[in-house]
């Protein structure tokens, strides 16, 4: 299960929440930062990190469980760090460009929450 708490997300006026068990967030929620990522995301990039667009291994299991390569993951900057950080956007399926779901964690890795639009 994912991990994160609240009330029952119940539409896009919500910005966060629990849907079926899973956390979730609304795509208007995540921080500007993160909308311009899942935006690069769906258009192919340009990203700003060599390591963005590779695998993620969920070694945390925390995702729902998938084949290797299943998952990539995204950079989400944040201001005033120099380094990648803890913000982070996952997604998931066969079409890099076109996710099955994405995920976002702030604290690298250790929660994850269902991005919806």
């Amino acid at each position: 299960m994912l991990a994160g708490a609240g009330a029952w997300a119940r539409g896009p006026v919500e910005e966060a929440g629990v849907r079926d068990g899973v956390a979730v967030i609304a795509w208007v929620a995540l921080p500007v930062q993160g909308q311009e990522v899942w935006r690069q995301i769906h258009r192919g990039g340009p990203f700003r990190y060599e390591k963005d667009g590779t695998t993620f291994f969920n070694r945390e299991r925390l995702l729902p469980r998938q084949t290797r390569g299943y998952y990539r993951e995204y950079t989400v900057p944040t201001p005033g760090v120099q380094h990648r950080g803890a913000r982070r956007i996952v997604c998931g399926g066969p079409r890099p460009q076109a996710p099955e779901a994405c995920y976002y964690t702030a604290d690298h890795y250790a929660s994850f929450k269902k991005i919806v639009q």
